[in-house]
């Protein structure tokens, strides 16, 4: 796995080794950044965004977003083993004045003491049965900011109906993935 684009390109990462961590594979992470750029539906500006990575895992989304000129990315996490990778990541980047990792679970507790985000990136396990839930957290904490966007990462066998609190404003399948762009 490596960092697409940006300051940071070419750069290897490094992935778990275990089964529990899905990184998000490179031809799904660059066709996101290509939707983002080259929209027509909507308009999205990387430079100078702030990001929040929830179930970051080993970071790769995140750390693609500092390579291309986010002004700091807050990962949320809380699988160890995750954190240790991530943490490498960081350290081979040398972004650590972008970067901030929270090792906790995610509540609505956990939420409301954050600041609002431009864009938050919603990267849950497959199996993860809470994602209306954790979405209608996102919106009662205020996190997202006028015309900012969460990106939703789904298997695509996901059948589950999204709550009305989530404006999808574009949909894209690769693969196993499904790639909801909305706020």
């Amino acid at each position: 796995m490596r960092i697409i684009s940006g300051k940071y390109k070419g750069k290897k990462i490094f992935l778990p080794k275990d089964k529990f961590t899905r990184p998000l594979r490179d031809l799904v992470k660059e066709s996101i950044f290509n939707i983002l750029k080259h929209s027509s539906v909507m308009i999205f500006e990387i430079d100078n965004a702030k990001i929040l990575d929830l179930f970051s895992g080993t970071g790769s989304f995140g750390l693609e977003c500092a390579s291309r000129g986010a002004s700091n990315v807050t990962f949320f996490e809380n699988y160890k083993p995750a954190i240790t990778i991530l943490k490498k990541n960081i350290n081979i980047l040398n972004c650590h004045h972008l970067t901030k990792i929270i090792n906790r679970e995610i509540s609505i507790k956990e939420l409301k003491k954050l600041d609002k985000f431009d864009l938050i990136f919603l990267d849950p396990p497959f199996k993860y049965k809470h994602v209306n839930k954790l979405i209608i957290d996102i919106k009662n904490s205020n996190l997202l900011k006028k015309n900012g966007l969460i990106i939703l990462h789904r298997h695509k066998n996901d059948n589950k109906i999204l709550s009305e609190e989530y404006k999808i404003i574009k949909k894209k399948t690769y693969g196993i993935s499904n790639i909801f762009f909305g706020n």
